[in-house]
C-alpha cells in the first residue's frame, strides 16, 4: 500500500502594481530602452512566492501524512471478501493516540517479525484475554479477570470452513489479529499476538475502486 504541476500563487494586496512613471520610450536616438527595475523585482517576488507555497505546502501535508492520515493500498488476498487486493484505503493514525483498538476493527500494523513491512487484519483479542476455539470450531473469547466468555458471531467471513484450534492468552500490551479470509490469512495464529506500539492505526476510508467507497469500511461491533 501528486501535486498540481504549478502551484497558484496567492499575493498580498498592493504587491502588484503599474508604475505610471515608467515608460517603454528609447531615452537616445538609436538605443534600446532598459529593462523596468520593477519588472525584474516582479519576476522575483514570483520566484519567491512560489518557493514559499512550496514550503507552507510542506509544513501543512508533511504532519498530517506522518502523524495524522496516510494512503496504503491493500496487497493480497488474507481480508477477502471485505478487502480485495489493490483497494485504495486512508488509514486514521490519530485515534489511537486518543483511545486504545477495539474488537472488530480493521487495523493497519507493522509485521513483529518484520516492522518494515505493514499489515492489515481484524482486532479480534484484546489485551488480557484469552483466544480459543470451541468444539464446533467457532472463536471463543475468555476473560478470567472478568469470567466472561464470548463466541464471536463473524458475519464478515464468507466461507464456512471453522478456524483451527489454537489458545493463546494476551499480554497486557498485546492484540489478536486475524484475517477475514480464515484459509488464507498468515496472522496472530501463525507468528503470535502484535503489541500495541506497533499498530499504526485502523482503515478509515476507501477511497478505490470508486464503486466501494466507504467510511470506516470493514468495522464490526460484536453483540
Amino acid at each position: 500500500m501528486t501535486f498540481p504541476a504549478s502551484p497558484f500563487v496567492v499575493y498580498d494586496k498592493g504587491e502588484l502594481f503599474m508604475d505610471e512613471n515608467i515608460t517603454n520610450q528609447p531615452t537616445e536616438q538609436g538605443t534600446e530602452p532598459a529593462e523596468p527595475t520593477e519588472k525584474r523585482h516582479s519576476f522575483g517576488r514570483e520566484i519567491w512566492e512560489t518557493i514559499r507555497f512550496i514550503i507552507i505546502a510542506l509544513l501543512i501535508v508533511l504532519p498530517i501524512r506522518l502523524f495524522i492520515a496516510q494512503p496504503f493500498i491493500v496487497s493480497g488476498a488474507s481480508m477477502d471478501p471485505t478487502f480485495e487486493n489493490g483497494q485504495y484505503l486512508i488509514v486514521d493514525e490519530i485515534s489511537y493516540r486518543l483511545s486504545e483498538p477495539a474488537r472488530g476493527d480493521v487495523v493497519i500494523f507493522k509485521y513483529p517479525k518484520n516492522p518494515k513491512q505493514y499489515f492489515i487484519k481484524r482486532v479480534i483479542g484484546l489485551p488480557g484475554e484469552t483466544v480459543t476455539t470451541n468444539a464446533e470450531g467457532h472463536i471463543v473469547i475468555k476473560n478470567t479477570e472478568q469470567g466472561t466468555e464470548l463466541a464471536l458471531e463473524e458475519p464478515y467471513i464468507s466461507n464456512p470452513i471453522k478456524s483451527g484450534p489454537f489458545n493463546r492468552t494476551l499480554g497486557a500490551d498485546e492484540y489478536f489479529m486475524m484475517g477475514d479470509n480464515r484459509t488464507g490469512s498468515f496472522d496472530s495464529r501463525m507468528w503470535g499476538p502484535v503489541k500495541r506500539d506497533l499498530v499504526i492505526g485502523r482503515a478509515l476510508v476507501r477511497l478505490y475502486p470508486f464503486t466501494t467507497i466507504s467510511l470506516l469500511p470493514g468495522e464490526h461491533t460484536y453483540k
